[in-house]
């Protein structure tokens, strides 16, 4: 029989065949499919759901206050590695076997982080569970653009979403009630029961692909060397660049020298070697390239409005971790009610628009903060939750039918990794400068305040006023306890300011990303899934 008198899908080097959209068995596709959602959610949420508990850790292993703070870095910097990893491991062993791997090694290390007793004990179970589970993040990505039909992916795109944004933000309060109602271990245990459910119906439900046994010929063991090597100094750079006063700190100088040089060796390997582990060839589609940037600065947006706020409120307010998270739960309300309008209107108009209206919903959002004052509370910040949660949901939904819309179905494992990697760092990129600006801007408006005093004028008549109503109380010391007042009084202000004008600098960084969004190409506007589909 000749060639011409085969069907395509079995003429020699063409894609396997694909089902129609009438004939997806969708339920096993829901199933399956839901049932990775939830690994993906336990594994974004285990990254602050440690956040509000860390004093309780603290006692419980014994550890002192710079040790404690690497139970989440610990997580994140090998978490970076096996997310661009996931897309060669899928590739190579088939979906369902990565995640199986990945969703059974989360649970083996999370109970063993719960039975932890020291401080480096679960350092290491931390690490080991940030890697192996961190390939249940990607995985669901590519699913939703390889497994359903072109109409249904903008419905699985919102699935996603909510998982992505809420996961971060409920984490603290979750973690926080957790530990009051039972004990810390409980944020680690509490992932088993689901992650046995999602294990069965993974295997039941979650055959989507196969893998290809040859790609582990001639694997590139130098080139995920030289990966892990970039992407890990990089990740600690940016977790820890901000609290070592950045290049003023030894370690963060060497790490930043050889963040750049793995880099550059790891790009020209992954360009020149015959089986890259990462492909970056997708980066020629101007689409992807564009929504790259633009996931990594939503990440940012996501990230970093869910950073700033608990910071304001703990620091400024001295709310505790209940308080905070009721605060925070208008940011989850609003997200979860936008994502399925947001589907229907990615689904109806070219994609740029609602993209560029998020962006500039979620920039005005974090604007609206820019005046914040000491008294701001609930109420205050419900307004600002509200705009920037409509909008970082939005543009996220945009974002991803504009990353993946155009690329040929061969790249979307591999650009999953790409993507979901460019969320994390645009994340920690922006922690990174938004810790950094409150720390700088915090030292400049005290400053400011100090020398006003020192030079005279209204803040030096206050506590000169304040030092003789000391004395008429009977202070021993009236001048040093009215310029420790004072100075704690200047110490808030100031931080409020900063405060100010990091919420600020976020909102601008949404509005640049608004005009970069208008840059990418129209992708074709996906028709409505038939009525009669199920």
């Amino acid at each position: 029989m000749t060639d011409a008198a085969l069907p395509a899908s079995a003429k020699p080097g063409a894609p396997p065949a694909t089902k129609p959209a009438g004939e997806v068995d969708w339920t096993k596709l829901f199933l399956g499919f839901g049932a990775m959602v939830i690994g993906q959610f336990m594994a974004i949420l285990d990254i602050q759901i440690v956040a509000a508990s860390l004093p309780q850790i603290q006692a419980g292993v014994g550890a002192s206050a710079d040790q404690v703070s690497w139970i989440q870095t610990a997580y994140l910097i090998p978490e970076v590695v096996m997310i661009p990893l996931s897309g060669y491991l899928s590739r190579l062993w088939g979906t369902q076997r990565v995640y199986m791997a990945s969703c059974l090694g989360f649970i083996l290390m999370s109970v063993a982080t719960g039975l932890s007793s020291s401080i480096d004990m679960m350092i290491l179970t931390r690490a080991l569970q940030g890697f192996i589970g961190g390939a249940m993040i990607p995985t669901v990505f590519a699913v939703a653009f390889t497994a359903f039909p072109p109409e249904r992916r903008i419905t699985a795109s919102v699935i996603m979403g909510l998982i992505v944004t809420l996961a971060p933000t409920v984490g603290p309060t979750l973690g926080g009630h957790l530990t009051e109602w039972l004990s810390w271990r409980w944020l680690f245990f509490i992932n088993v029961p689901p992650g046995i459910l999602v294990l069965f119906a993974v295997a039941r439900w979650g055959d989507f692909d196969k893998g290809d046994p040859s790609l582990a010929k001639g694997f590139d063991w130098t080139g995920l060397a030289f990966m892990a090597t970039f992407l890990m100094s990089m990740q600690y750079v940016l977790e820890e660049g901000a609290k070592e006063n950045w290049f003023e700190d030894d370690l963060i100088l060497g790490l930043t020298v050889v963040t750049v040089v793995t880099g550059v060796v790891f790009i020209w390997r992954q360009l020149t070697y015959r089986n890259p582990i990462v492909e970056l060839k997708a980066f020629a589609n101007r689409n992807f390239s564009i929504g790259v940037m633009m996931t990594a600065i939503s990440g940012a947006s996501l990230f970093g409005g869910t950073f700033l706020l608990p910071q304001f409120l703990s620091r400024v307010r001295g709310y505790s971790a209940s308080e905070v998270g009721t605060t925070m739960v208008v940011s989850g309300l609003s997200m979860f009610a936008t994502g399925p309008i947001a589907g229907r209107i990615v689904r109806k108009v070219d994609p740029r628009i609602p993209m560029c209206i998020g962006f500039l919903l979620a920039g005005w959002g974090m604007y609206m903060a820019h005046g914040v004052t000491k008294n701001w509370g609930f109420w205050e910040f419900a307004g600002v939750q509200a705009c920037r949660g409509v909008g970082v949901m939005i543009a996220m939904i945009a974002t991803q039918q504009i990353t993946m819309s155009t690329l040929p179905q061969h790249m979307v494992k591999n650009a999953s990794g790409l993507v979901n990697l460019s969320r994390n760092t645009g994340g920690a990129v922006g922690l990174a400068l938004l810790a950094t600006s409150i720390t700088q801007q915090t030292a400049l408006y005290f400053n400011d305040m100090s020398s006003k005093v020192m030079n005279g004028g209204e803040a030096a008549t206050m506590m000169a006023g304040l030092a003789a109503r000391m004395q008429q109380l009977g202070v021993s010391d009236p001048d040093g306890a009215a310029r420790k007042a004072i100075g704690n009084m200047m110490n808030q202000q100031a931080t409020v300011l900063a405060f100010g004008d990091s919420f600020t600098l976020l909102a601008y960084g949404c509005f640049v990303a608004a005009v970069v969004s208008l840059l990418a190409a129209p992708p074709k506007v996906i028709p409505p899934p038939p009525s009669d589909a199920h």
